[in-house]
């Protein structure tokens, strides 16, 4: 009887010291809800298809600008000047055609301090 009477203000005791309040602090912010899918193992082939292409598109604009800002260094040094568009760069030769930006982006470029950019 002693054992059992122990036995269970030891369980009501545990159960009282780790339940905690339900209210939310009032100094904590409720946390925001992050997409629903994330974490989802059924969404999660969607997911991976989604970041590749993100991580596609974000390498297809670094190369891009580094190759673009490369010939324009290399227009600079030759010609001693930057070129006054970006077309210029084709049609001295840095390239066989214009570079295309990523699909709904566009290059941005500055004929007087020869920095490109795309938006």
């Amino acid at each position: 009887m002693k054992t059992i009477w122990i036995t269970s203000l030891t369980l009501a005791i545990g159960l009282c010291a780790c339940g905690g309040s339900s209210e939310t602090p009032k100094d904590q912010a409720p946390e925001k809800e992050e997409s629903s899918s994330a974490g989802n193992p059924l969404t999660a082939p969607l997911d991976y298809v989604g970041a590749v292409g993100k991580a596609k598109k974000s390498s297809e604009k670094s190369l891009n600008l580094a190759n673009i800002q490369n010939a324009i260094k290399q227009f600079q040094a030759v010609e001693g000047r930057y070129p006054k568009a970006l077309n210029e760069l084709v049609t001295e030769g840095y390239f066989p055609r214009p570079p295309r930006p990523p699909r709904g982006m566009r290059y941005v470029y500055s004929p007087k301090t020869g920095q490109v950019g795309v938006r």
